[in-house]
């Protein structure tokens, strides 16, 4: 059995946006994360590979922000341009933890001295500075939401991937423990 060189990353909060969203008045952070988003993690660590991921959190909190739309309107009475403003809810992943499995050593070392984000830059992840071998049978039984990347009879659609073209991109949900675990 191979063994695993794993970082763990935790922070206050985390969202990871559903690419079904695009601009729903309300949006649930997205729970796993995709084949595009661990090569974007990836890229940002400078790294050769990320073998694992598991992902967990404490909750979702509802928070609401102040978007404007792209476009802008002619108020011609007024002689003014504005763009509309409207407000949308996320459910905002609070303490997320993310543990990164890496096949070597100097990899995982490398990346447990730099910050992560989930996908937006606000939602910064730190490491633990202790790398931690596991083999996979260990790194299994973490507590969390693992997409598995592939197609089969488990698979769904996770989107399309912006460094392959906009491929599409599938997966298959694993969960293991209670990746939500309150507060």
């Amino acid at each position: 059995m191979k063994n695993l060189f794993v970082v763990k990353y935790s922070g206050p909060f985390g969202f990871i946006k559903p690419w079904t969203a695009v601009r729903d008045s309300k949006t649930f952070s997205q729970q796993f994360l995709t084949p595009s988003i661990i090569e974007g993690i990836r890229q940002k660590l400078e790294v050769k590979n990320i073998l694992r991921h598991k992902l967990a959190y404490a909750s979702i909190s509802v928070q609401q922000g102040q978007t404007q739309t792209r476009g802008w309107e002619k108020k011609t009475q007024q002689k003014i341009m504005i763009r509309n403003q409207s407000i949308i809810e996320r459910g905002v992943m609070i303490d997320p933890v993310l543990y990164l499995a890496f096949e070597t050593e100097e990899e995982a070392y490398c990346a447990s001295k730099q910050h992560i984000c989930l996908c937006r830059n606000e939602d910064i992840l730190l490491p633990e500075s202790e790398v931690v071998q596991k083999t996979e049978c260990e790194f299994d039984k973490i507590t969390g939401f693992e997409l598995k990347f592939g197609k089969n009879e488990k698979s769904f659609l996770v989107g399309f991937n912006r460094f392959e073209n906009s491929q599409p991109m599938y997966g298959w949900l694993e969960i293991t423990g209670k990746p939500v675990s309150g507060m």
